[in-house]
């Protein structure tokens, strides 16, 4: 099986340690509904260098859409892996840091309380952020994987509790930016819609039986659908993808593991994964597979696992509610995203702080908390 090619432009590999100590780290970690994920890099002439790379399924969400409140077992896992990211940041000695909160957070009537907790337990101040910056960032983030040749591109970020779709004009400015002149208000994003389901807020709406049935599978797409197509946002844009000028961009972990369902690999790789072309045939029968195993076969997938096998059927089912709508013959498989918009803007910052100037005029560079 042939890798799949690297997109120009993308961050280079993660390495256990970097080349060279001295060299100013930058650390960006995003507690999701589902994960909390962290990467921590170094920046370079064309982009930057992932020195180190962390993600953990916590379910931080996990009951949350029925009782409003993030629950103490959510929080104690999320703690305990928020413990382990600030002890990678303070050993990577890191320059500057930016730790983000999504809709669990957002959503919770705890969600301050919890941010609160976190910052007096593990020192790491996280920020909840709006859906529109999640969606910029999203967007920044896969901009590397974009197809210059076609004219639009719609980013699908699937999490566990929202998901943000953007329509990006592709022959727009603003896609060419290195992270050191990133700007996320820049970016030609034409139109963008968030809406509170994820892959766990689904699947806790529509309990799995026994075994997966397409009439169970179907009820979640039309739900989906029906909060996507009455956005009216996007509509000039829709003869671009009726002529076949546009493709979709996927980045969530539930699109990652149906591409590695897809390729059947053995153990999940993201230098196969990330980038990956798939067209609207390979997605429907990586779902139709998937529709014909139970829980506990899913979870033998080496793609999938025990923490996804009940998520990643709903994450399919958004994804086919979104190739309905909005019809594409390819998707591109994105294992990147938030963090990586994230690092942008922390280096596009750093570059732009005024250097605190020594006795005498020489300049010296300043760390930023």
């Amino acid at each position: 099986m042939s890798e799949a090619p690297r997109a120009p432009g993308a961050p280079q590999g993660r390495r256990r340690r970097s080349q060279d100590d001295s060299v100013a780290c930058y650390a960006a970690l995003d507690l999701g509904t589902n994960n909390c994920r962290l990467l921590v890099a170094t920046p370079t002439p064309r982009g930057f260098r992932v020195v180190e790379a962390y993600s953990r399924i916590v379910r931080l969400g996990e009951g949350l859409s029925q009782t409003g409140q993030l629950s103490e077992a959510a929080m104690d896992r999320s703690l305990a892996a928020l413990k382990v990211c600030a002890e990678k940041i303070r050993r990577r000695k890191a320059l500057r840091v930016k730790a983000v909160a999504t809709q669990a957070c957002r959503g919770a009537a705890n969600g301050a309380a919890f941010v609160k907790r976190v910052q007096e337990e593990t020192g790491l101040k996280l920020q909840i952020i709006s859906p529109k910056e999640e969606a910029q960032l999203s967007v920044a983030g896969c901009m590397s994987l974009f197809d210059r040749q076609q004219d639009a591109a719609l980013v699908v970020d699937v999490g566990g509790g929202s998901t943000e779709l953007s329509w990006v004009d592709l022959k727009g400015g603003g896609l060419d930016a290195k992270p050191r002149q990133f700007a996320a208000w820049k970016l030609p994003i034409k139109a963008w819609l968030s809406i509170p389901v994820g892959v766990v807020t689904l699947a806790e709406r529509f309990p799995e039986g026994e075994r997966a049935d397409e009439g169970w599978f179907r009820a979640m797409v039309d739900d989906v659908k029906a909060r996507i197509e009455a956005f009216p946002h996007a509509e000039p844009m829709r003869r671009i993808f009726a002529e076949g000028r546009a493709h979709l961009v996927g980045t969530s972990g539930a699109i990652t593991s149906l591409a590695g369902l897809h390729l059947g690999l053995p153990r999940y790789d993201r230098n196969v994964v990330d980038g990956l072309w798939m067209d609207r045939k390979d997605c429907d029968a990586a779902a139709d597979r998937l529709l014909g195993l139970t829980a506990a076969e899913r979870a033998k997938e080496p793609c999938i696992g025990a923490d996804r096998a009940d998520l990643v059927l709903a994450g399919a089912a958004i994804l086919q509610a979104v190739q309905e709508l909005w019809p594409c013959s390819r998707v591109r498989v994105a294992d990147r995203g938030l963090r990586e918009g994230l690092l942008m803007s922390l280096m596009s910052d750093q570059q732009k702080r005024p250097r605190r100037r020594r006795r005498g005029g020489a300049p010296s560079r300043t760390a930023a908390a």
